[in-house]
C-alpha cells in the first residue's frame, strides 16, 4: 500500500482529502502545518507528499524548500494543493521543484489522477536506475 503524507491546516479539507485518498487504498499520514509535515516526512518516508501552500508556522513553499535540501526527502514527489491560482504562485511552486499544482476546489478524480500519475512516474524512474 502506497503511503501519502497530507499536509493541510484546514481541518475539514484535511479530513475530506484524507477520506478520498483512503477510499482509493492509500495509507494517509497527516500533518496540520509545514513543521509537522517535515517531521512526518523524515520519520515515515512517504511515497508522495500533498501539501497546502498557505499554512501557519511554515508555509508550503518553505516546506518544499526544506524537503528538497534533505537527502532523505529530496526525491519524494510533491504536489501542491491550494486556493492560490495566480500564475506567479504556480510558477513559484514549480521553480521550487513541485511535481504538480492542483487548485482548490478540485474533483476527486483530478486529485487521484495527479497522485497516480506521479507515483507511476516515480516507479518508472526507479526501474531505470
Amino acid at each position: 500500500m502506497k503511503k501519502i503524507l497530507l499536509i493541510e491546516d484546514n481541518p475539514e479539507m484535511l479530513e475530506n482529502t484524507k477520506a478520498i485518498l483512503e477510499l482509493a487504498n492509500y495509507q494517509v499520514i497527516t500533518a496540520t502545518n509545514g513543521k509537522e509535515g517535515l517531521d512526518a516526512a523524515e520519520s515515515s518516508i512517504p511515497d508522495i507528499i500533498i501539501c497546502d501552500v498557505m499554512m501557519p508556522e511554515l508555509d508550503g513553499y518553505g516546506t518544499l524548500y526544506l524537503l528538497s535540501k534533505n537527502q532523505t526527502t529530496q526525491n519524494i514527489p510533491f504536489i501542491f494543493l491550494t486556493a492560490k491560482a495566480e500564475r506567479s504562485d504556480y510558477r513559484k511552486g514549480m521553480e521550487l521543484g513541485a511535481d504538480d499544482y492542483i487548485t482548490k476546489p478540485f474533483s476527486n478524480i483530478e486529485l487521484l489522477n495527479a497522485v497516480d500519475s506521479r507515483l507511476k512516474k516515480t516507479e518508472s524512474l526507479k526501474k531505470e536506475i
